[in-house]
């Protein structure tokens, strides 16, 4: 029965990110609608920051739990694909059709989830990811679109080809071969992880210059120092 609640422990936190997801989702289709003393879109937003969390914490209980099954790798990779892929896609297609002038334009977002499926499935296949990545982690290209998002509400909507070319820009990344380091802390080794205090201090950096902007200029950084380690990843 112990090994039955250990078990179902990861398994229960990756469905609230699932449920994180969905609730981010709906409210991306109510932008601007009073919730709370919210709109909709900053649901959206937390959401989707919630859904993050979560996916750290099911991958850090089952280490400290020693728990890891089939079941559990497939139900993660579902459930990012909708927080970190679906998600962000209707953020991306509702601020779009929002802010934008031009409805049809909003609709090569859809292409978010389809390559975000495609990075996961290299990923769950790819026994050499288990210490790296290759591509863009959907996890950060949810981030990334937060800070497009906060981009648009603050400075204004950059266009649709500009928003074409950022779309197209995130799915190459998620599907490149490239390297990528994980910005999951194994230990709070200075040397070890210099990389990622590096992205830490520079996101709140960011952040408090550009606000919610500052969020896709740390995942920019973060694809920049990975490319600058390619060799010693």
């Amino acid at each position: 029965m112990l090994d039955r609640i250990k078990a179902a422990i990861p398994n229960t936190i990756t469905c609230l990110n699932l449920i994180s997801g969905c609730v981010a989702i709906y409210m991306a289709f109510n932008l601007q609608v009073q919730f709370g003393p919210l709109v909709g879109g900053h649901w959206a937003l937390i959401a989707i920051g919630a859904a993050a969390l979560f996916d750290f914490f099911d991958g850090a209980s089952a280490r400290l739990l020693k728990s890891f099954s089939p079941l559990g790798k497939d139900l993660d990779s579902l459930a990012d694909l909708v927080s970190f892929g679906v998600a962000p896609a209707m953020l991306v297609v509702n601020s779009m059709l929002t802010y934008g002038s031009l409805a049809w334009p909003a609709f090569a977002a859809l292409l978010i989830p389809a390559f975000g499926t495609l990075r996961l499935a290299k990923f769950n296949n790819d026994s050499e990811q288990a210490t790296i990545f290759r591509g863009l982690p959907i996890p950060a290209n949810a981030i990334f679109w937060i800070g497009v998002y906060g981009w648009i509400t603050k400075y204004g909507y950059p266009g649709w080809p500009v928003m074409w070319l950022l779309i197209a820009m995130m799915c190459w990344a998620m599907v490149g071969k490239f390297k990528m380091f994980s910005l999951k802390f194994k230990n709070f080794d200075f040397h070890e992880n210099f990389c990622r205090y590096v992205i830490l201090a520079a996101a709140v950096v960011f952040v408090a210059i550009y606000g919610l902007a500052g969020f896709a200029w740390a995942i920019l950084l973060y694809f920049l120092l990975s490319m600058l380690r390619q060799s010693r990843i």
